[in-house]
């Protein structure tokens, strides 16, 4: 029985997610991902045989650390459809390398954002979202799709450096976004 490798295929992706979010998932590759674990590129190459199947797994590990950073809202009581749409700025602002790779590359699960409204990840910031509105499922899609396409304008901005972050007023922008989708949902059902 060969000896267990000391460099496991998690310490992999979580090496090449480091890298990918200090200097871009363009810079992932065997040597950068090799000198992050302090090794050679063999575990590396042994655990994924290619980069692009290297790149998928910390793709699938970066989609799971963005919905769960979506979820973390600060005050629920003003709004959890808010505090997901000012998450997601932040996100582009803090993680501005991530958020590149998780929606502007060829990584993208989703070729359209009406394939990701139903997108298994989503479940649980769609049912946050429709537990604090009280719309049924498809109202509160509606809604999601007009924040997502705003709050996402806005963090792709910022994230590709064109514009400063200043919380209040994006905060005042996406309320009134938010405001103007519900009365479109709550008009179009009367």
């Amino acid at each position: 029985m060969p000896p267990k490798p000391k460099i496991t295929k998690d310490m992999v992706i979580v090496a090449a997610f480091e890298v990918a979010r200090e200097t871009g998932a363009e810079n992932i590759n065997a040597r950068t991902v090799s000198k992050k674990l302090n090794c050679s590129t063999q575990p590396v190459m042994y655990h994924f045989a290619t980069i692009k199947e290297l790149k998928r797994a910390v793709y699938a590990k970066l989609d799971r650390y963005h919905t769960e950073y979506l979820m973390k809202i600060g005050d629920p009581q003003k709004g959890v459809m808010l505090g997901i749409g000012l998450n997601y700025i932040r996100f582009a602002v803090e993680e501005p390398h991530l958020f590149r790779f998780l929606f502007q590359s060829d990584f993208i699960v989703e070729n359209n954002l009406l394939e990701m409204i139903d997108s298994p990840e989503l479940v649980p910031v769609i049912s946050a979202m429709q537990e604090a509105t009280g719309m049924s499922t498809e109202q509160t899609k509606k809604v999601f799709l007009t924040i997502s396409l705003f709050a996402h304008g806005y963090a792709s901005i910022i994230a590709n450096n064109s514009l400063e972050y200043d919380e209040e007023l994006i905060k005042s922008h996406l309320e009134w976004a938010y405001r103007g989708a519900i009365l479109a949902v709550q008009e179009e059902t009367t």
